[in-house]
């Protein structure tokens, strides 16, 4: 749609030209900008210009860029990229099933980027779902020139809120090779078939025996638990009916949220132990 409140737009080249003026906020893919109103904003400040790699692949893990496109995301995971994932990789082969928890066709793929999605931060967001499950670190590039890094876990404060401040940048997002060599389950759950995830639910097992469950979607923002091994049905029923955040809205109750989360997170258990 048009934006009508729009009067100036620049293409940010170099880390100074991430400095907003009143009225300005950054423009990635743009895919959420431009579906409705945005009275505050005045002018776009293009990230795409800054010409940051989508993806790397370094001893240290996968490095994300915050403008690789979602479809740039799936391609490497069908391996048809220039940049191959190390066979030991496992849990690349999620990425597409977490793309597709995206409410949004192929067409929104190749302009959405993961960093625009994680920004927006609402619960249902499937690359928070995805970063989250494999212990995503963000960098976050402040004003003045200083870098920090948080969990993607612990960035998200709500649905559609985070800890980001006026004039903060994702950089990028960082997985861990332990997390992404582990065997990764991701289940989701909709009211409608084509309907925005209601609850998605991952769970993951490391080589050290280490089995990490994550909620999204169900709850305003992320849940992750941690457990030295994989836990009895009881253990994880109690956890993950526990977890904060369950809320209602037009597209699932609170208490269906918390109910299918607990099912969701004992099929992933089952799955993990019988690939034990």
């Amino acid at each position: 749609m048009d934006i009508p409140t729009i009067d100036s737009f620049r293409i940010a080249r170099e880390r100074d030209d991430l400095e907003l003026a009143p009225g300005e906020t950054f423009l990635a893919g743009g895919t959420w900008l431009m579906s409705e109103p945005q009275p505050a904003v005045t002018g776009f400040v293009d990230l795409t210009g800054m010409g940051w790699p989508d993806l790397e692949v370094t001893d240290d893990g996968l490095r994300i860029g915050a403008t690789c496109t979602i479809a740039t995301l799936v391609a490497f995971a069908r391996g048809t990229t220039a940049i191959a994932a190390p066979s030991e990789w496992r849990a690349v082969d999620t990425f597409e099933q977490a793309a597709e928890a995206l409410l949004a066709s192929f067409k929104i793929w190749k302009t959405a980027t993961v960093g625009g999605n994680i920004c927006r931060s609402f619960a249902a967001a499937a690359m928070v779902a995805l970063t989250v499950a494999l212990d995503g670190i963000a960098e976050v590039w402040t004003p003045g020139g200083s870098i920090r890094h948080v969990p993607v876990a612990e960035m998200l404060t709500g649905n559609g809120t985070n800890d980001l401040a006026r004039g903060e940048v994702l950089r990028a997002i960082d997985l861990p090779p332990c997390a992404l060599e582990s065997r990764l389950v991701m289940r989701k759950i909709a009211l409608a078939e084509y309907g925005r995830s209601g609850a998605v639910v991952t769970g993951r097992t490391d080589a050290d025996g280490t089995t990490v469950f994550g909620i999204t979607a169900a709850t305003q923002a992320p849940v992750v638990f941690r457990f030295e091994g994989v836990p009895d049905a009881r253990v994880l029923e109690s956890a993950v009916g526990a977890a904060p955040g369950y809320y209602s809205d037009p597209l699932g109750a609170a208490d269906w949220r918390r109910n299918v989360s607990i099912v969701l997170a004992e099929r992933i258990r089952r799955e993990l132990v019988s690939a034990a």
